[in-house]
């Protein structure tokens, strides 16, 4: 646990996050009231669908043609995918990206609140649905995800969050979209639970790490070397 967290405590989004969470947590005392423990429990399983959705639909997309949006994508996940084991790649490039995402879902919250509960009410409720709720989960998730690539000693919890997302990296990059521990239902509600007979069909160790790109694709190549990795991932770790 101590190896996680002293990578987690590094991350610039949850560094950023950790002063809207601690006012989220003020507001929350300050004006407590049962209903926001609705909105927190409503604001983390949100974060559970917009992890699976983020994952599955923007880091997962086609990948650019043109090398700058490519090289974005490489520095949001691809390169996670093909040197798994480099913690600067756990996360990406933007840390300011869950602050701006975070503000804008609060204010599209309050829109919709305000008709019915009126301006503070709807402010608190989607600031602490937001920021205390979602970001607790997204920390949640980064604690998984950490934990899934660290080598380290590990219990049933570690093991069991392992086991799952690595299937995601080293089996079939096109299931197991969610990471956080006890998320497997959404995606076996969205038809991308990991299936052994599929995996296997669909498996190629030459392109398993690069997400199914040709690993001496140009874009790749130049990605790798705009961001000063190696000419290319050891495909050695790849494994049905």
């Amino acid at each position: 646990m101590i190896p996680t967290l002293r990578v987690l405590i590094h991350m610039g989004a949850l560094q950023r996050l950790a002063p809207f969470f601690i006012a989220g947590l003020v507001l929350m005392l300050w004006h407590f009231d049962v209903w926001l423990l609705l909105a927190v429990a409503y604001g983390i399983v949100a974060q559970f669908g917009v992890e699976y959705a983020m994952h599955r639909f923007l880091l997962h997309r086609p990948p650019p043609a043109e090398q700058g949006p490519f090289n974005e994508l490489y520095r949001s996940h691809i390169g996670h995918h093909e040197f798994p084991a480099e913690a600067e790649f756990f996360t990406g490039g933007d840390h300011w990206y869950a602050i701006r995402f975070g503000l804008i879902s609060v204010g599209l919250h309050m829109l919709v609140l305000l008709p019915f509960a009126g301006l503070g009410a709807a402010f608190l409720w989607s600031w602490v649905a937001v920021f205390v709720g979602s970001v607790a989960a997204f920390a949640f998730y980064e604690y998984c995800h950490t934990l899934a690539h660290l080598d380290v000693p590990k219990e049933w919890f570690g093991r069991q969050v392992t086991h799952a997302h690595l299937r995601h990296h080293f089996n079939d990059h096109e299931t197991n979209f969610h990471v956080s521990f006890g998320t497997g239902w959404i995606d076996r509600l969205f038809g991308t639970a990991y299936d052994k007979d599929t995996a296997r069909a669909r498996f190629d160790r030459k392109t398993i790490l690069s997400m199914g790109m040709d690993p001496e694709d140009l874009r790749l190549v130049t990605a790798r070397k705009a961001y000063g990795l190696p000419p290319r991932p050891a495909a050695g770790h790849a494994r049905r």
